[in-house]
């Protein structure tokens, strides 16, 4: 789960999310990957517990349509949200930080991984211009900027980074284990740099 969501925060978002209208589990996985820009999207494991304690406490009540189970808001969640409609609007505004923060992690590192990519093909182009034998290209053409393929790169490098940096901020790790973490990124990224070499 983001950081942005510790302390109950998902609660009080998925409460403003089904005052828009009734949802179901998955519905409001999308609209919160849609609220990320695709960086970042709960799991099921994530969200239907909340729903749930959500209806255990009586702000949602459920409904079986099509074998799903449809939330709705009830009054009292309608009263929790307009008692906390201040806490909501710094949420709205954090939220726009975190997005603004992670698209840029993920420029960086895609700017980190492409460099080497662009590095190959200048050497074995300059080779080939030089008369010499490059080394054989690899099978298929690197994908093109707008490829399926590359946008689902882009999208698990994007929920890889929300998904550390979450674990990272959450306060659990001792300075060991930060320092493990680190060495293990780094790791990640030295075989990621062998492989494209």
């Amino acid at each position: 789960m983001t950081a942005v969501f510790s302390h109950g925060r998902l609660r009080l978002y998925l409460l403003k999310l089904l005052a828009d209208g009734p949802r179901h589990g998955y519905e409001l996985i999308r609209l919160l990957e849609d609220r990320f820009l695709g960086r970042y999207a709960p799991s099921a494991g994530t969200i239907y517990p909340r729903l749930q304690r959500l209806e255990v406490e009586g702000l949602v009540v459920h409904t079986a349509a099509g074998g799903r189970k449809v939330y709705e808001i009830t009054e009292a969640g309608r009263a929790e949200l307009r008692r906390r409609v201040g806490e909501l609007a710094t949420l709205e505004s954090d939220i726009t930080a975190s997005v603004r923060d992670l698209t840029a992690s993920a420029g960086e590192i895609r700017s980190e991984v492409r460099g080497p990519v662009r590095d190959k093909r200048e050497r074995r182009g300059a080779t080939r211009r030089a008369g010499g034998e490059a080394a054989a290209p690899p099978s298929g053409a690197a994908p093109a900027a707008g490829s399926p393929l590359l946008a689902e790169f882009d999208k698990r490098l994007a929920a890889f980074t929300v998904e550390v940096g979450g674990l990272v901020r959450s306060g659990r790790l001792s300075d060991n284990q930060l320092r493990t973490a680190i060495r293990v990124l780094d790791g990640a990224l030295d075989g990621l740099r062998r492989l494209l070499r």
